[in-house]
């Protein structure tokens, strides 16, 4: 984003214009994230040395747990000062130049407050949703090489959430824009301060609301199923059907929850996103032009 470039703010360009500090903090996320995906192995590595009467896995796992802790606060320290940075000089840019158009403050004040989802967003939910996506992906990899039919199940329930949320995507995208509808109208209704008005603009934004709690009631029953499906075939699967040591059932088990908290965790990010996308393309289709002097055509 260039000053004065009031079309520009936007995930996309923020990552793009800022892609040194971000993809530095990306790159610690990944890391971190892959040393976290290592903590059930090597605590099932410790229980199996400990039955052995062994201190290896112990040690091992201290070792992991202090590099872990080192990633995680750099990560944290860094991150903070870098969006941080990202927010002053882009909200400043903004600022000052849609005051030198004549913009409302209004306005100014609403496309800065955007800014600030978008860099919140990148600061804390990015953070999560890689940890997310790498959990699912390195999950499946660890799991295809413990047990195949536990493997196979935790595909099935991925693919059960895509065409849960794949399946009514018209529908709660019109949801979502007809809420978002009835939250850009609130100063018309309340204007004139009549109850009747501020009324029927709350009922009609709580309809809303109600329509998108129940298709979303609907989609987390039906994948929550799912969720009990594998929770009580992947113990089963795994201690009836391989030979290990009780480390490693007990890492197996540790993944599949993981699995399922990471998977659960993946619609509310995509809401997250679709939320963001749609506010950008309302605030920037606002118009921003300063009135016209009066007596003009």
């Amino acid at each position: 984003m260039t000053p004065g470039a009031d079309s520009d703010i936007t995930l996309g360009t923020l990552v793009r214009r800022f892609r040194r500090g971000v993809g530095f903090t990306f790159a610690l996320v990944v890391v971190e994230a892959a040393a976290f995906l290592l903590f059930p192995l090597v605590i099932g590595r410790a229980i199996d040395d400990l039955l052995a009467d062994r201190l290896g896995g112990v040690v091992l796992l201290g070792g992991l747990g202090v590099a872990t802790l080192v990633i995680g606060a750099t990560r944290r320290w860094i991150d903070t000062r870098t969006y941080a940075s990202i927010y002053e000089t882009t909200a400043t840019e903004l600022a000052t130049a849609e005051r030198r158009r004549g913009t409302d403050v209004s306005i100014v004040t609403a496309r800065t407050n955007l800014l600030t989802e978008f860099v919140e967003f990148l600061e804390e939910s990015m953070p999560m949703i890689v940890n997310s996506v790498i959990g699912i992906v390195g999950t499946l990899v660890i799991l295809s090489q413990i047990h195949l039919g536990v493997f196979a199940a935790s595909l099935g329930l991925a693919a059960l959430v895509g065409v849960v949320y794949a399946a009514p995507g018209r529908r709660n995208l019109a949801l979502t824009g007809g809420n978002h509808d009835a939250l850009a109208r609130p100063v018309r209704a309340l204007a004139t301060g009549a109850t009747s008005d501020a009324r029927r603009h709350f009922g009609e934004l709580m309809r809303w609301n109600r329509r998108l709690s129940d298709l979303e009631t609907i989609n987390f029953s039906i994948i929550y199923l799912g969720v009990i499906a594998l929770l009580v075939y992947g113990p089963i699967a795994l201690v009836d059907g391989i030979d290990a040591e009780y480390g490693v059932v007990f890492a197996a088990i540790v993944y599949v929850l993981q699995y399922v908290e990471a998977v659960l965790e993946m619609p509310l990010f995509l809401q997250q996103l679709i939320r963001l996308r749609e506010i950008s393309t309302r605030l920037q289709a606002t118009d921003l032009r300063p009135p016209a002097p009066a007596g003009t055509g």
